[in-house]
């Protein structure tokens, strides 16, 4: 086995002593391994595996694991742990929101964007992610001018929000004045740091599932697996399996034997409906295609999250054949 990567740790302990550790990344024959070690623990394999892209992610959710307890590298850099000028002082924002946000006020500002979002039909993000309700609910902004100082909060959510999210606001104390150059020194340098590690954890463990999901799809796709065993191996929700599907299609997979397989039992006259709407309103929303194939109250014993399936899957050949791809006629 070779090793290709080797780095020390130090974490100080409440007596003064140092404790040590050792992380590897290991190669042979084609499987990668990412292997951690202290003197006080059992040897920890992070990784163990053919893919790189997996190899990487492993090594650097553990590594922001283990650097959010105190253990320091020798050798720096391995998660670009930068933050200078405005980047860190929006982080510290975004830290001191999380830490300090008002629940009552948070779960009134959820109210309103899940109200708002089913009104202007977008997703609730795309009104305000949780991360600026989070914020706002902590600094309790009173005015549109303390409102824009809100990291996520520009000008066209002003122009179209402001005025309801200052009325849910007014109803609660604001804890510190604005301007919020404040929170720099109230926030504290241990807090924040174990903060940003804890978001470097998060985020590397994220895009480590998504690898794994998108193996696991992959492989059963050439094994010759339905939708249902896909939801089953991968343990993700139906909506979550379709776009991730989705994103691989995108990405050049072939994803051609499985669209073929759900749609083998469809009716053709089902599916030149489908066609046709997809060409005749364009495919970005799939609710218009659904209500100008099925109705407003599609037939009983037709499950809606499987008709948007369906209606997806038809969106992928259509995309597939549309670019000059191979696929075979429906």
């Amino acid at each position: 086995m070779q090793i290709v990567f080797l780095n020390s740790f130090e974490k100080p302990l409440d007596d003064g002593r140092l404790e040590s550790a050792q992380l590897s990344i290991c190669e042979q024959q084609g499987i990668w391994s990412v292997m951690w070690s202290v003197s006080s623990e059992p040897e920890e394999a992070w990784y163990e595996g053919s893919s790189w892209e997996e190899m990487l992610d492993a090594f650097r959710h553990g590594i922001a694991i283990r650097m959010g307890q105190g253990f320091a590298p020798l050798i720096d850099g391995m998660l670009d742990e930068r933050q200078t000028g405005k980047g860190g002082y929006i982080s510290r924002l975004q830290c001191y929101g999380e830490l300090h946000a008002d629940s009552a006020l948070y779960e009134a500002l959820k109210d309103w964007r899940r109200v708002k979002a089913s009104q202007d039909k977008k997703s609730a993000y795309l009104v305000a992610t949780n991360r600026t309700l989070l914020m706002i609910s902590a600094f309790v902004p009173k005015t549109p001018e303390e409102l824009v100082q809100i990291p996520g909060w520009g000008p066209g959510k002003s122009a179209s929000y402001s005025a309801e999210v200052l009325d849910i606001s007014a109803g609660f104390p604001q804890p510190q004045p604005f301007p919020l150059d404040w929170v720099q020194q109230s926030l504290d340098t241990k807090t924040y740091v174990q903060w940003l590690y804890k978001q470097k954890e998060t985020k590397y463990k994220n895009r480590l599932d998504r690898q794994q999901s998108c193996r696991l799809i992959l492989e059963g796709v050439q094994s010759g697996k339905m939708l249902e065993q896909l939801q089953a191996d991968t343990g993700l929700p139906r909506r979550e399996l379709m776009e991730r599907i989705e994103q691989l299609d995108q990405e050049g997979y072939d994803l051609e034997p499985l669209i073929a397989r759900e749609l083998e039992g469809v009716p053709s006259e089902e599916l030149l409906r489908i066609r046709e709407a997809l060409k005749e309103e364009g495919d970005k929303y799939l609710k218009p295609i659904l209500q100008k194939v099925y109705g407003s109250e599609p037939a009983p014993g037709l499950k809606i999250e499987l008709i948007y399936d369906r209606l997806r899957l038809v969106r992928m050949y259509n995309r597939k054949e549309n670019a000059g791809g191979t696929m075979e006629a429906m």
